[in-house]
């Protein structure tokens, strides 16, 4: 490619540390097409190594949590998880949705969008699971004296907390799927941001304080739910009596963990407010705003 045409699309200098916003949009078409276009065992397990690593940096939150920190604290240890999956190419759904960029460029179709989407989704799924089932089996839920699962069990019951039986589902749904807007805008911003970037350090620093934000304020990440919430309905099934002993807790305060309200009341809106969050709010916005308006 000619000097010419190479700041036609990009006004970056060549010899500059970090992609211009043009750039970034420039670039995110081949980036998202490859993403897009992996063969479906990859992408699967792929998947299920991001679903994996969402999880173990939850587990990051909650250990920073249950030793005393804060949330901003714990919310700076679970940028580790995105870190994971940029830097190991895991699949990770809620980043995946900046793949609607391929499909405005016209690098790919619904057909492969859709079949993308759900490999990523179900191999996050599995990833977060298979962290769950560990989780269980080593009794991680005891640790500080049980602290560990009274933090999963009340974050999960609250994030199911938007639906509530005196107000209109719709309020409810509407609520959480604002929450996982919020979550993606953040999420997605800070791979978008790593696209800039040209070494590790890089794209580290870029993912921190986004990543931080959205597990601060509380927002709502559909992969790390898919972790988070059945974790606080396996201990509320399957804990042992010492633990509601040691913790003081009442088993029937989390009668509301169950799947079904873990799918329609948290897990279905939080999706759909992820895609538009992400795919559209961070991806194809920003990606029009730099490729279709820019000369």
């Amino acid at each position: 490619m000619s000097s010419t045409s190479q700041n036609s699309t990009d006004s970056t200098p060549q010899n500059c540390i970090c992609l211009s916003p043009e750039g970034i949009a420039k670039a995110s078409e081949d980036i998202t097409h490859h993403k897009v276009s992996k063969p479906a065992l990859k992408a699967l397990l792929l998947a299920i190594n991001a679903g994996a690593f969402i999880a173990l940096a939850f587990m990051f939150y909650t250990t920073a949590l249950a030793d005393g920190h804060g949330k901003l604290v714990g919310g700076l240890c679970f940028s580790l998880g995105l870190m994971l999956c940029i830097i190991m190419g895991g699949e990770l759904f809620t980043s995946t949705t900046l793949t609607l960029v391929a499909k405005c460029a016209r690098k790919t179709t619904w057909k492969e969008l859709a079949k993308n989407w759900t490999l990523v989704y179900i191999g996050n799924f599995i990833g977060g699971l298979l962290i769950v089932v560990l989780m269980m089996l080593c009794r991680q839920y005891d640790a500080f004296s049980g602290e560990w699962g009274k933090i999963i069990l009340n974050t999960s019951l609250h994030k199911l907390s938007h639906v509530r039986a005196d107000e209109p589902y719709i309020r409810g749904f509407i609520e959480a799927m604002s929450m996982g807007i919020f979550c993606n805008i953040m999420v997605c911003a800070a791979v978008w941001m790593s696209f800039a970037g040209k070494t590790l350090t890089d794209k580290m620093l870029a993912m921190i304080f986004p990543v931080g934000m959205f597990v601060a304020s509380g927002f709502e990440h559909s992969i790390a739910n898919m972790f988070m919430i059945p974790g606080g309905i396996g201990i509320e099934n399957f804990a042992e009596p010492e633990f509601w002993s040691k913790t003081g807790l009442n088993p029937d305060t989390y009668s509301k963990l169950t799947v079904g309200n873990f799918l329609i009341n948290n897990l279905i809106p939080v999706t759909i407010g992820n895609i538009i969050g992400g795919g559209l709010m961070i991806g194809v916005y920003n990606w029009y705003v730099n490729t279709r308006l820019s000369k």
